[in-house]
């Protein structure tokens, strides 16, 4: 059963976001959510319904190609608009496959080794093997946006940098900010709706919501769900 909970900000009347946590390759877990926020839909009819996914679609669990494949099937949700944001492991992935070297490192340090072998690809083989990703996963890849603002909330994969104006944040803090935003209790211009840094449950601060609850770690897969002045949590 959905439950709710007064929430640091509010979006408009008749709105409602699903903001999905970092996903990380569970393609299994992301279907359960979609099915579990679809229920909801059904179940809790509302005019303007969206879903955004904050990003880290990809690396360390075993289905990356299955997660890119879900998000992009038309109609991924039919009557529900999605956005996708940017994680930091879409950034690192999308420019490993463009061919910069220390990205391509990076990548595979930092858990771009299961996705290659979700596609079929040996890790360990030629890099120009890579030049077999669909073509629609890199499109993908390049489509990504880094924010998307709703009412008194703005939705980033990592965070914001305090004191820097919403609109003038480096893409490099939207995708890997930890401090000082973690720890800082001053007004952001906005309720930060944000992964990046796993929590063992969704944290509710005056300033910020935190949703990465480490599901590639053996955590759930959550979806806060944004409604007026309150919040609740669907998980998978």
């Amino acid at each position: 059963m959905l439950s709710f909970q007064d929430a640091p900000a509010a979006l408009p009347p008749d709105q409602r976001i699903y903001a999905i946590g970092d996903i990380h390759g569970c393609a299994d877990r992301l279907a359960a959510l979609h099915a579990a926020i679809a229920d909801d839909l059904a179940r809790r009819p509302i005019a303007h319904p969206l879903v955004v996914h904050i990003g880290d679609y990809v690396d360390r669990g075993a289905d990356s190609a299955g997660v890119i494949a879900r998000l992009l099937r038309p109609g991924l949700l039919p009557g529900i608009p999605v956005v996708n944001l940017m994680g930091n492991h879409e950034h690192t992935m999308r420019e490993a496959l463009r061919g910069e070297r220390a990205a391509a490192t990076d990548w595979l340090f930092a858990g771009g080794r299961p996705t290659l072998e979700s596609y079929g690809l040996d890790p360990d083989g030629p890099r120009a093997a890579w030049d077999a990703i669909p073509s629609a996963h890199r499109d993908f890849l390049d489509g990504l946006t880094l924010s998307h603002r709703a009412g008194g909330y703005l939705f980033v994969h990592a965070g914001v940098r305090p004191g820097v104006a919403l609109d003038a944040q480096l893409p490099e803090d939207l995708l890997r900010i930890r401090q000082p935003f973690l720890y800082t209790a001053q007004d952001l211009g906005a309720v930060v709706v944000h992964g990046h840094t796993p929590v063992k449950a969704p944290q509710i601060h005056p300033n910020r919501i935190a949703i990465d609850t480490g599901a590639v770690f053996g955590g759930p897969l959550t979806a806060a769900v944004l409604e007026g002045a309150l919040v609740g949590f669907l998980y998978a």
